[in-house]
Formats: C-alpha cells, structure tokens, sequence
C-alpha cells in the first residue's frame, strides 16, 4: 500500500506533468538510457569565456579516468583559484561527467572557480569501492596538479548530485581516513548515502512511477555492490554506514521533502553534527529528486540554487 505523501510544490507538479516517468529499472531500460544523447556541454560553454583540457589517470588498477577540466579564460590571474570536484548524478549506472555540469559551472561564473569533473566507471559493470576509487584518484591528480592548473589547494570543495553525492560523501571520508587531500568543504546536493533503502522516505516513494523511486534505487544499489553482503558493504560505499563522521570539512546537504533520500540525507546532518562538525541542510518544500537540476527556472529550484551559491560564498570568502 503507498503511504501518504508529501505534497509537490505546485509550480513542480504542473511542470512534472509533462514528463514520462517510471516505476522500476532493469537491465533493458538501463541500456535505452544509456543510448540516449549525452549532455550538449558545448551549449553551456559557448557563452563563456573558459579553457577547457581533457585529462586521463589511472585508476587503481590502471584502467583510464576521463577529467575534465573547465578554468575560467584568464591570462592576468595573480591568485589561485577556488576548485570545485564535481561527480555526476545517475544512480551509480548512467551519466557522464558532463552530466548536471550546468550546476557547477555557475561557481565558475561566479568566483573564478576552477571546475573539475570525473568520469568514474558504472555499475553494474564496476562493482564494489571501484567507482569511489576512481574518484578519488581523479581527487589525488588534482591536488598534486594544483599549480599547474591554478588552484588554490586550500579552496578544493568537493561536490556532487545524487549518486554524484553519495560519492563526494564517500571520497571526503576516504580523504579523511587517509590524509590526503586537503578538502574545504563538501557539497553535498540529493545524495545517494545509504544502501539499506528501509527509511520513511524510501517508502513512501515506493509502488508507483517517479523521476527515482525505491524500486529504481534498490536496482541502482544491487548494481554497484554486486555480491557484497550487508556487512560487507564499505562505508565509503554507503557513507551512511560509517560509524564516524567527525573531523569532516564543512558540509552542504540539500534534498526535497518529497522524495527518496530525504530521511537519509537529514539523517546525515544530524549525526554530523552529533560528532561536533558542521553542517547546513536545507529540505525544499514540495521538491522531488532532482527538482533543480530537471526545472532550474521554477522558482524554487531558483532559490535552492542561489542558497548554495550563497554558502559556497561564505565558505570561499577569505574572512
């Protein structure tokens, strides 16, 4: 039986109208989403003034991680700029790094932000810590490349939108564990955090068609952990898991009221700050997955973009 729901935001549910929506994903769906058209990033760029370089580094085991690396077309810059590591959305089984790019791009625009974005392999052809991994690495070539690439190694904020969150969430815990790289703060927007898919929210937006539902986020989780039980599963995978979230850089968390992963990305903040760390959450009245990346002109997509802006502002600024 569905339970009761959230209303949508009213702007929301007349634009949400008009989109095909489902209630499950598998295999054959997977594989016609994936034939589909990959983000135009030439659109977005052809208006601004950016460099761009294509980058590979290995992943552990050596196979190739796609970067790109967007930096705003200056030749008289005399400080280093800000860095924003950005892992796309897509359930962990589709999507490209160029994929919600418009998002991160606006930092560009606004504070000279340097924009790097990974291409980590999929599920369910990688499995396991393979996609946070490839992250990370993508991270380390950054930190080490910082001067050449103009950045400022103290301003690295990683960020990332729904799985892409869930793996910002994975590679801050990594960074901390290991000690490297230095991360400022993590953004963390819709995030994909827990694999056990058992919280209010996850029923609730069960047993009917949605732009993600319980049912398309147990197939998306089953993808990336493959065999792995329960107790196998890493925290780094499901950083929902991990039993210490202290000594984290400051935090974002951003999610809608009328979805998925509203109670775990709730839950995230709280226990964060439980450990003594820092953190603002913001959960959007009426918004579904994704509101604001799908319909970024509804007026509430408007405003929970311009409130990270805002606190990316904060935290960038150097008082």
């Amino acid at each position: 039986m569905t339970m009761a729901r959230p209303a949508l935001d009213p702007e929301l549910r007349e634009l949400l109208a008009d989109m095909p929506l489902m209630s499950r994903l598998g295999p054959e769906v997977l594989a016609q989403l994936r034939r589909l058209p990959s983000t135009p990033v030439e659109s977005l760029l052809a208006h601004r003034q950016v460099d761009r370089q294509e980058v590979t580094v290995p992943a552990k085991d050596g196979a190739p991680i796609p970067l790109s690396v967007f930096s705003p077309a200056q030749t008289d810059r005399t400080t280093a700029a800000p860095c924003v590591y950005w892992m796309h959305g897509g359930g962990m089984v589709m999507g490209d790094r160029f994929s919600q790019i418009d998002i991160p791009l606006e930092w560009l625009d606004r504070f000279g932000a340097v924009v790097v974005s990974v291409d980590h392999r999929l599920a369910p052809e990688a499995t396991g810590t393979a996609l946070v991994d490839d992250c990370y690495q993508g991270l380390l070539w950054v930190a080490e490349h910082s001067a050449e690439l103009g950045i400022d190694p103290a301003r690295i904020i990683v960020a990332g939108a729904s799985a892409g969150g869930g793996l910002a969430a994975g590679v801050t815990l990594l960074a901390r564990d290991l000690g490297t790289p230095a991360i400022a703060a993590q953004m963390l927007i819709c995030p994909m955090l827990d694999h056990r898919n058992t919280s209010t929210s996850s029923r609730q937006y069960s047993n009917g068609p949605g732009v993600w539902t319980r049912e398309m986020n147990e197939f998306g989780w089953r993808s990336v952990l493959g065999d792995l039980t329960d107790d196998e599963v890493p925290e780094y995978v499901s950083p929902a898991l991990a039993d210490d979230l202290s000594r984290l850089p400051t935090t974002y968390i951003d999610t809608g009221s009328a979805e998925v992963f509203r109670d775990e990305d709730a839950a995230y903040a709280t226990r964060i700050w439980a450990a003594g760390g820092q953190a603002e959450l913001h959960v959007w009245a009426g918004g579904f997955h994704g509101f604001d990346a799908l319909y970024p002109r509804a007026d509430i997509s408007v405003t929970a973009r311009r409130t990270r802006t805002d606190w990316l502002a904060r935290v960038l600024s150097p008082n």
